[in-house]
């Protein structure tokens, strides 16, 4: 079933009754509201291929490559798995993601996965270099303030590479509640893998989100890590955190329209220039 009105209802229900606090950095800020990326997948096409009844979700893309697990009764750390099979000469990959990965993060590789590729994608680190992150000779950067790791491996997972060179690599972040710095080990909060055969592009949309100096809204209660995090009350009222998250799912849901057109009729524009070509050279 599509996104319905009831189904951004009960969001917006949500959201008014909390008053929402600016929280950064967003690393540190837990995961929020996780209908903010399943709302948005819906919106896109995605549909629903798991029980109504279970508390976990599987969506699946309208072309069936694509597929989103989000299971919160997960035994394991990840509760967030995305799968692309492979498709003609293009590779399958995988990627998943702990149970405190910020929903609006995610957000930003989900809306990235059913937008068009960029045609000069920008590197990863070089988002996080931009940010400020502190980037070591291996390849591996760091949060300030501290608490995020994020480095990439070469695909048999074996060491760490210069991350100038051009080489297939698979991702890792890896997020810690840090009292003291850099050097504490910390309680682990989430992680986020993403497989070799990931589209650099996407990697580059969950990075600039979640390097966004832009704070996220939570909740009073909601969770987040325990040192390391800001939070003061937004500037933003709930009406207005509840429309930018309306007015997000609506263009969601224009994009995959024009974006379905356009398959449905992909040999009009050639069928008029091949008509217009002989007419040109008279």
């Amino acid at each position: 079933m599509p996104l319905s009105e009831r189904q951004l209802a009960a969001f917006a229900d949500k959201h008014a009754v909390q008053i929402p606090y600016d929280t950064s950095p967003r690393h540190l800020a837990g995961p929020g509201d996780a209908r903010h990326v399943t709302h948005g997948l819906a919106a896109a096409g995605w549909k629903a291929v798991s029980d109504p009844l279970s508390a976990e979700i599987i969506l699946v893309s309208p072309d069936l490559r694509h597929r989103l697990q989000f299971d919160p009764q997960s035994r394991t750390s990840a509760w967030w798995r995305l799968r692309a099979e492979p498709s003609g000469t293009v590779p399958g990959w995988y990627a998943e993601f702990g149970e405190h990965v910020p929903a609006e993060v995610l957000t930003g590789l989900t809306d990235a996965l059913v937008a068009q590729a960029p045609a000069e994608p920008t590197s990863p680190l070089s988002v996080l270099d931009a940010a400020g992150w502190l980037i070591d000779g291996r390849g591996i950067a760091y949060s300030d303030p501290p608490g995020c790791k994020v480095e990439r491996l070469p695909e048999n997972g074996a060491g760490t590479v210069p991350w100038r060179e051009q080489v297939r690599v698979a991702w890792r972040f890896d997020v810690r509640d840090h009292p003291v710095g850099i050097g504490s080990r910390g309680t682990h909060l989430w992680h986020a893998a993403f497989h070799g055969h990931t589209p650099e592009h996407l990697v580059t949309a969950f990075v600039t989100a979640l390097t966004d100096p832009a704070p996220l809204q939570r909740g009073m209660f909601d969770r987040t890590a325990t040192y390391g995090v800001t939070q003061k009350p937004s500037p933003l009222t709930p009406e207005q955190t509840v429309d930018a998250h309306t007015t997000r799912v609506k263009a969601l849901r224009a994009q995959a329209r024009t974006a379905r057109r356009q398959q449905t009729n992909p040999a009009t524009a050639p069928a008029h220039a091949s008509t217009a070509q002989p007419a040109a050279r008279r």
